[in-house]
């Protein structure tokens, strides 16, 4: 059966219920039982400082430390230390617009890109895309960059960073049937979400993926005596066949190797950026988002010393030559 055929109470945090620090001292908006979902309606990740009509602009006054909203928190009745707080994504309804951006100073490749560069992304959630530009194609994939809940350390912490305890994970696995849990730390659990992606690659290597507001669908359930979960753990349910009218063309990789992990993930980054640009006739800026969300990062291998190598894949059917 579904997830949406288990529904036991529903109950819904709006968009001005939002914090910008993981604390164990915010109060609670809502009160939940363990089993019940939750409806939150989720600004995107600007906290509304970039809006369908701005341009890169925009990004001269934005304010980094306005970002990244979480909206909560939730308590569980039930969740605590030792439990696991399930998160089951029941729904995730995006809107028509979002945003990529590259933030000088900011990314995977930041000391390659010193200017800044703002996308405007439209599109029609039923149609099932977003157009980068004539002939490129960025399937979307819905899910919430934020799941977390609250630490038991002392303190504020900002929800920029991902923790033991989730928070901006950005994981692009966690789409609707998928699961999250998360090692209760505080009585109640204290759970939020937010940052709302329309799309993201593996990895969201400029430091956005397509920024959207949200509709988010989520059933909490506290899970007793799980020792084991000490960091975000996932379930992925079986992959449905692909519903998108265009067929599977495989993908275009490029491979980097260094003795650091992170440089090897560089140099892959690189030489696929350096490959779009080349075949793909796109702009250093546009292949670096697309890069950002629709290429999947992966470690070929970690063991062969002294080098790593990485490789940086991007699916051919993305484009329409």
């Amino acid at each position: 059966m579904s997830l949406a055929t288990h529904i036991r109470t529903i109950h819904d945090v709006d968009r001005h219920h939002k914090h910008l620090k993981w604390s164990k001292k915010l109060d609670p908006v809502l009160t939940v039982s363990s089993g019940d979902v939750v409806t939150f309606d989720t600004l995107d990740s600007s906290n509304g400082q970039i809006t369908i009509d701005s341009d890169t602009s925009a990004l001269d006054s934005f304010k980094l430390e306005l970002a990244d909203p979480a909206f909560g928190p939730v308590y569980v009745r039930g969740a605590e230390p030792g439990d696991a707080l399930k998160i089951d994504i029941v729904s995730l309804e995006i809107g028509n617009w979002g945003w990529s951006a590259v933030f000088p100073g900011f990314g995977l490749l930041a000391d390659d890109f010193a200017e800044p560069n703002l996308k405007i992304w439209k599109f029609d959630a039923a149609s099932g895309y977003a157009e980068l530009k004539p002939g490129v194609r960025v399937p979307l994939r819905p899910f919430l960059g934020i799941m977390g809940i609250a630490p038991a350390a002392d303190g504020e912490f900002s929800t920029i960073p991902p923790t033991n305890v989730g928070g901006n994970i950005d994981c692009r696995d966690l789409v609707v049937g998928s699961t999250l849990y998360l090692p209760v730390q505080v009585p109640g659990a204290l759970f939020s979400c937010g940052d709302g992606h329309a799309a993201q690659g593996q990895g969201e290597v400029c430091g956005t993926a397509i920024e959207t507001p949200m509709k988010a669908t989520v059933r909490l359930t506290a899970c007793k005596n799980y020792p084991w979960v000490q960091s975000p753990h996932l379930f992925l349910p079986p992959q449905a066949p692909s519903t998108l009218p265009v067929p599977d063309k495989g993908c275009y990789a490029t491979m980097g190797l260094d003795s650091d992990l992170l440089e090897a993930t560089r140099k892959a980054a690189r030489f696929m950026i350096d490959w779009l640009v080349s075949t793909k006739g796109l702009t250093r800026h546009e292949a670096y988002i697309l890069t950002s969300v629709a290429s999947d990062l992966k470690l070929a291998e970690v063991v062969d010393m002294p080098n790593h190598a990485v490789t940086m894949s991007i699916p051919l059917n993305l484009f329409s030559s």
